[in-house]
């Protein structure tokens, strides 16, 4: 089963990631999965809200079968796990019921999201964020870090949601494959994990690549691609184009030419659209105005 890795150099974040988790308000929740867990009133807001209408399973109890075993695992914080879930059906799967129809949703997001507490450090210099797995699973990390980062918009993109559009892009990607011609566009650029080392962790935007993560091969740089679009502003998508420079533009529009085509093509999607939509439920996540603890079955 081919998985997909989405990670992220830590080096410069180390001080906001490493706070202690010793607060975390566990409360009488169960936040592993034994033979005698009882099912809550999340569960039931979860079949209301994620099985019945899309047949997706939302795990945030932690489970040794879905975890890697690489990577030390901690359980998903109960009240941030409901928060997320909100937060993903509200800027995520509502975004592209909206665009696309509730049967795009209902045939193509994953069917599983399985969430941990932290997130997977690895031994360069990096963290994983989230994998997707056989076009039907995500992994989210990083779960009981959610509420120093869901007020900021930037942020919540950041190490959230910016991940969950990258996981499903290659969920498409897996479905329908992109064209070959993308990779011809910077070529001899891909580095694989050589990504966050020097030079490569600089000046990328001038190489024609819109983050450094994107170096790392053809299949990551797309799902990149698409993924920063829509959750940027127009005016932040101009600013990095004007740090790319002549010759970085170029290559950046051209990726995001067969991007838009392939989006358009492949799912009938447009990705202009897709963006406004995200951009406007996120905005409304970061600034209050949804709630998120509301557990009350419709």
């Amino acid at each position: 089963m081919k998985k997909y890795i989405l990670c992220l150099s830590f080096l410069a974040t180390a001080g906001l990631m490493l706070s202690s988790c010793s607060d975390d308000d566990l409360s009488d929740k169960s936040v592993i999965v034994t033979s005698e867990t009882e099912q809550t009133q999340f569960d039931k807001w979860l079949e209301a809200n994620f099985v019945n209408p899309y047949n997706i399973q939302f795990k945030y109890r932690y489970e040794h079968n879905e975890s890697d075993m690489n990577y030390y695992n901690v359980p998903a914080d109960y009240k941030q796990a409901v928060e997320l879930a909100h937060i993903v059906k509200y800027t995520c799967v509502e975004a592209y019921n909206e665009v696309a129809g509730v049967n795009f949703t209902r045939n193509y997001f994953p069917k599983e999201f399985f969430c941990t507490g932290t997130w997977e450090f690895r031994n360069n210099g990096t963290f994983i964020l989230g994998t997707a797995e056989g076009g039907k699973k995500i992994f989210l990390a990083g779960v009981n870090y959610l509420d120093q980062y869901k007020d900021n918009i930037d942020t919540l993109n950041h190490f959230y949601l910016k991940t969950i559009h990258h996981e499903f892009t290659h969920i498409l990607n897996q479905t329908k494959d992109f064209p070959r011609s993308y990779q011809q566009v910077t070529g001899s650029g891909y580095v694989a994990d050589s990504w966050s080392e020097s030079p490569y962790n600089e000046n990328y935007l001038e190489r024609g690549f819109i983050s450094s993560y994107s170096q790392h091969s053809a299949t990551e740089d797309f799902a990149e691609m698409l993924s920063m679009y829509i959750t940027n502003t127009p005016a932040q998508w101009n600013k990095w184009m004007e740090e790319a420079g002549t010759d970085g533009t170029r290559l950046l529009q051209q990726k995001l030419d067969i991007v838009r085509t392939y989006m358009k093509d492949s799912w009938n999607i447009d990705i202009d659209q897709l963006r406004n939509s995200v951009l406007d439920r996120e905005t409304k996540v970061a600034s209050g105005q949804i709630d998120l603890t509301d557990l009350t079955v419709k």
